[in-house]
């Protein structure tokens, strides 16, 4: 469907897209595109990494401009020259890179190129009054004179948040706002969308997450290699269908089978007590070769904490972790001595933040993967020194690039994320701790680090996954431990539970907790 009537759903026109195109270089990102946004509705704009979608919302939000075709506003022809010009229009854009200066204060984030001024000084009281508001009307509970660099990932996707609708805007464009978000926060965001609806504005809403897609928005534009595939009312698709239309193909399975009870071995990781801090009462589980082990609960419970003193990047009070080689041979591992000693015992993390804390975005692919291959210090035993073994992982991970020269940065997420799986691949860990493997990564790539994570599971490896997304916790892993006042409150066969189970066990209080194990340690 690319005639612009035929796109035009709805009722009245807020803004319109006309045969619209954008070159970078030799590179084309849109190509003859028509889109029409109706006021009073949400739209979701879909499509694989690299489908054009958030260009086509950044001509929008004034980053950057069409080389071909025209945008309308209300009927009119605009000039949206930068993003001035874009928020002048009544167009507010949270976008998908975080924008929190770490050395200013929440309030100050919020209002940045907006501040209150009284008698020529900055007005800090006025603005703390402004800040608080906006915070307490969307319903978010984060000091506004916090320092931005104190925020986790979440917290900062919230503050993005809060500047976007503190504006009086017609239009709002969001581009993957829930990634970093847990349950009670993305409850939060679609409660605030459905009253933008219901004040009759305009909503272009990006998400890989399906599940949203469906529950939120009213239509759909479907772009792939920045063509209009097609924009039709949510009430004419299913999911199989939008998935195939997204990625060009029928998509048979998102999640590769679980594994059997015979190709569970013995435990690569046993924790036996875990401390994280002075007085906490320890974690304790077994992470087995063969098998992926969920991490969940709700935001700020724990569960990330555990992942990172497991990988030695924060430094727990009290630490009896037995490792267990591919032989069954027992080895001496504590937490305790750091993130080199981690690496060394075989243990890989991959970050949340793969750009902050994992990536070299300003280094070619190779570069990235290739620090597997480093020996210098000894600390990776039997790496693969060659760089025909680089090569050969970038092609089993199906990675879409121009070549391993090409810098990470330029990557599409799902690009980016094989990229840090491949090093530790290359690295020949056996033992994978991944924070979030596929946020911000479109349903295609979700689908190909999933089978690369079982891949490596099968292959003796053992890997522990920390997930808020509960539906990706169920479908991909073995195993659900849930985690809540710091301490496991469950642990569940994945091929049984349901969402329901999951949260309820996410909401049981620290003693609760305690009672509970107690109990089953005693039946």
């Amino acid at each position: 469907m690319t005639d612009l009537q035929a796109v035009s759903l709805g009722g009245a026109d807020l803004i319109a897209v006309r045969r619209i195109g954008k070159r970078f270089g030799s590179t084309v990102a849109l190509q003859d595109v028509d889109l029409v946004g109706k006021a009073g509705s949400i739209h979701a704009i879909t499509g694989e990494n690299g489908a054009g979608k958030s260009t086509l919302m950044k001509l929008l939000a004034g980053v950057h401009q069409p080389d071909e075709g025209e945008i309308l506003m209300n009927g009119r022809a605009m000039s949206l020259r930068d993003p001035a010009a874009a928020r002048a229009a009544g167009i507010s854009t949270v976008f998908q890179e975080l924008t929190v200066l770490p050395n200013l204060t929440v309030a100050e984030n919020l209002l940045l190129g907006r501040e209150r001024s009284r008698a020529g000084l900055l007005d800090r009281s006025g603005m703390l009054t402004e800040a608080r508001a906006v915070l307490t009307r969307i319903g978010i509970s984060l000091d506004p004179l916090r320092a931005g660099g104190s925020l986790t990932v979440g917290e900062q996707q919230l503050v993005e948040i809060a500047k976007g609708v503190s504006t009086d805007a017609q239009v709002f464009i969001f581009d993957e706002p829930t990634a970093p978000l847990n349950r009670a926060e993305v409850d939060k965001l679609e409660t605030l969308l459905r009253s933008l609806k219901t004040q009759g504005k305009l909503v272009f809403y990006i998400s890989h997450r399906l599940d949203e897609i469906f529950r939120l928005c009213d239509t759909v534009t479907v772009l792939k290699d920045g063509r209009l595939v097609t924009t039709e009312p949510i009430e004419a698709l299913s999911h199989d269908r939008l998935i195939a239309l997204m990625v060009g193909r029928p998509l048979l399975a998102l999640f590769p089978p679980r594994a059997e009870a015979a190709d569970v071995g013995l435990a690569a990781l046993e924790v036996r007590a875990l401390t994280i801090a002075p007085g906490a009462t320890p974690v304790a589980f077994a992470l087995r070769r063969g098998e992926i082990v969920g991490l969940g609960g709700l935001e700020g419970q724990g569960q990330r904490e555990i992942v990172r003193a497991l990988a030695g990047v924060i430094r727990p009070a009290g630490s009896d972790v037995v490792r267990r080689d591919r032989q069954g041979q027992e080895q001496r591992y504590d937490p305790r001595e750091g993130a080199l000693r981690a690496v060394g015992r075989g243990i890989g993390l991959v970050p949340e933040d793969r750009k902050q804390e994992g990536l070299y975005l300003d280094l070619p692919i190779s570069d990235n993967i290739g620090l597997g291959l480093l020996r210098g210090l000894g600390l990776i035993r039997g790496a693969p020194r060659s760089r025909e073994v680089v090569i050969g992982l970038a092609e089993r991970m199906q990675l879409r690039s121009r070549g391993l020269d090409q810098n990470v940065g330029d990557l599409s997420g799902g690009n980016q994320q094989k990229v840090m799986i491949g090093r530790w691949l290359c690295a020949g860990v056996d033992t994978l701790l991944v924070e979030q493997p596929t946020r911000g990564v479109d349903v295609g790539a979700k689908a190909e680090i999933y089978g690369l994570l079982r891949d490596f599971a099968k292959q003796g490896g053992a890997v522990l996954v920390l997930s808020s997304d509960l539906l990706e916790l169920i479908g991909l892993c073995d195993r659900i431990l849930m985690v809540s006042g710091g301490q496991i409150a469950g642990d569940v066969p994945a091929a049984n539970a349901t969402e329901e189970q999951l949260l309820a066990l996410a909401l049981i209080q620290p003693v609760a907790v305690r009672q509970e194990m107690q109990e089953a340690s005693h039946a």
